[in-house]
């Protein structure tokens, strides 16, 4: 996106309602299912279809990047577009995670290490520019550059975290989904019952539920004798497709809940 087209966004940005979903419990269902479908749907593309982690990358980058232009274009809130771009920064997430891990050999540990530092260091420049990390109301084209930029490395994160759990851990697909879905419900609780900042536990969740997906949705694809559910990438991708295309949809036909800050 050129400087000129920026500007231009950032001088409307105070007319522009909040570009971005409400955090709500149907939010985090959506969240699930879109970070859940890019993992089968990466893994369809790269393995099963035989494009390679490489080519994949590429091919999703320039699919992410294609989404974002338009949400950034965008002057309101469209849910359809705005899961678009959620469920484009998994799939790339996937492929640039397993080419990290796999194809250059780094492994999922060191992988995930990189990745945390990098998602740490988009936290603190976020901060130190915009003032705050709430994704509540956001308008301003540099605020929502930067919540993309976080939600690709987060995804890409939650896809090395999620093989390590299952592959490295020895925890296994349904150890390490239930293992995260555990820390999940933790920060669930300690958002209901005490003062910690919400936007910390927000993005504490946002980051768990990207391994869980990985994780489930390993659980979903893999053979029955790996401890799996034997669906194949196609069968997982149309069920979890399904569920949020459904979740979306009972979503626009609802009232609007408050903001979570």
């Amino acid at each position: 996106m050129n400087s000129s087209l920026l500007e231009r966004l950032e001088t409307d940005a105070p007319n522009v309602a909040s570009k971005v979903a409400k955090v709500t419990l149907a939010f985090w269902i959506i969240k699930i299912a879109a970070t859940t479908l890019g993992e089968t749907g990466g893994d369809l593309i790269s393995m099963t279809l035989g494009l390679g982690y490489a080519a994949s990358t590429i091919l999703l980058l320039g699919i992410f990047l294609a989404s974002l232009f338009l949400q950034m274009r965008a002057q309101a809130f469209h849910p359809p577009l705005y899961w678009l771009v959620i469920l484009t920064t998994s799939t790339a997430g996937t492929t640039m995670s397993d080419f990290m891990d796999r194809s250059l050999g780094l492994g999922y540990a060191t992988g995930s290490a990189l990745l945390a530092g990098l998602l740490v260091v988009v936290l603190f420049v976020w901060r130190s520019v915009e003032g705050n990390l709430s994704v509540a109301g956001i308008r301003r084209p540099r605020a929502e550059l930067f919540y993309w930029a976080a939600i690709l490395v987060s995804n890409t994160l939650g896809t090395a975290l999620g093989d390590y759990l299952a592959d490295d851990s020895g925890l296994g697909f349904g150890g390490g989904a239930l293992l995260i879905g555990s820390a999940i419900a933790l920060v669930a609780l300690l958002y209901k019952f005490t003062k910690l900042s919400h936007v910390l536990l927000f993005w504490l969740a946002f980051v768990l539920t990207r391994p869980f997906g990985a994780t489930f949705g390993d659980l979903m694809t893999k053979p029955v004798a790996d401890g799996g559910l034997d669906l194949g990438t196609y069968g997982a991708s149309a069920v979890l497709l399904v569920i949020m295309v459904a979740g979306i949809a009972w979503t626009m036909r609802s009232p609007a809940a408050p903001d979570a800050e």
